[in-house]
């Protein structure tokens, strides 16, 4: 088995190098690797549905869909992601063959764990680890999260968003208790030496297990990085088909937008209502919306030539498109 540090920080890269090793290599694989300050997506979820748009915005978030299923998640440098590669299809949704070695290494820190339901693991009743699982031809991808010293208050606003927003025919995540490694641990250490104690610990318990710089093939993951993972339409356009409502009370009286939007995240159909006053029919507006992405540039382009307030008085463009998101 192969065993890599990937140092890189940067998730598109990052969820680029998991489909290169799954997909191009033939050998089974174990990586340790880490995300600044970003959110990664489920491969079936609603990108808007999941995120606290406005929060993960002005902080600067990153967000990007992986390509296994299951739930949201943020990941910061203090959560440590662990990913096994091997060749033996039986083995898909066979959690505990992958959770075990996390449960052990943790043993030797002074620190229980178990596997809770299907796909978590806890210490005690709270959740230090979520996991998922890709298929690709005979080869399973398993990849998990680790608690270590993440922000435990960052990851609940990134993630907090509005029930009625929108209705999504996705699968949505489902909010846990969650706690920290670091602080049931015997000893003190940074997230730095986890890594490497971890990464000794599985050179000791797997045969022939060595380790492998994933940069070599850096040019062939950045490609993969640029098309794929770090698009809007990957990240957003990918989003099952869902409905988007959003009311806002603004100082000229109150907008309510109501959007049909496609599996493509495509505008399928616009509805406007509101106590606004105008000067042209708001049909018009709405019509000018139809099949442009649900996205604040797309969108802001197609209207760019409107004069927004001829058709909601007092209202901007800008104005609009926050409302939009």
């Amino acid at each position: 088995m192969l065993l890599i540090y990937n140092e890189s920080t940067d998730p598109y890269f990052n969820m680029a190098a998991e489909e290169f090793l799954v997909q191009n290599l033939s050998e089974e694989v174990f990586m340790l690797w880490r995300n600044d300050n970003t959110i990664v997506i489920g491969r079936n979820q609603n990108t808007l549905s999941e995120i606290h748009y406005d929060y993960v915005k002005a902080n600067g978030i990153q967000v990007v869909r992986r390509m296994s299923g299951g739930g949201a998640v943020f990941h910061d440098m203090g959560n440590i992601n662990f990913t096994f590669v091997v060749n033996s299809g039986d083995d898909f949704s066979n959690y505990q063959r992958f959770c075990q070695p996390v449960i052990g290494f943790l043993k030797t820190l002074g620190v229980e764990a178990s596997l809770s339901g299907r796909n978590d693991l806890l210490i005690g009743d709270k959740k230090i680890s979520g996991n998922a699982q890709y298929m690709y031809k005979n080869r399973v991808m398993h990849h998990g999260t680790l608690l270590f010293s993440a922000s435990e208050n960052r990851l609940a606003e990134a993630l907090k968003v509005s029930e009625d927003k929108i209705k999504s025919k996705g699968i949505k995540s489902v909010k846990s208790r969650v706690t920290n490694i670091s602080t049931h641990m015997e000893k003190a250490m940074l997230p730095e030496q986890f890594i490497e104690q971890f990464a000794a610990y599985m050179t000791k318990s797997i045969p022939d297990c060595r380790y492998y710089d994933v940069m070599q093939h850096e040019a062939e993951i950045k490609k993969l990085r640029d098309e794929k993972y770090a698009t809007w339409e990957w990240n957003f356009g990918y989003s099952p088909k869902y409905e988007f409502v959003r009311k806002k009370r603004f100082p000229m009286g109150t907008v309510e937008v109501h959007l049909d939007i496609a599996g493509t995240s495509q505008i399928r159909s616009v509805k406007i209502f509101g106590d606004f006053f105008s000067k042209k029919p708001i049909e018009g507006l709405e019509e000018k919306l139809v099949g442009v992405p649900h996205e604040a540039e797309a969108i802001k382009e197609a209207l760019r030539a409107e004069d927004i307030s001829a058709y909601m008085q007092g209202i901007t463009l800008d104005d609009f498109i926050t409302l939009l998101f």
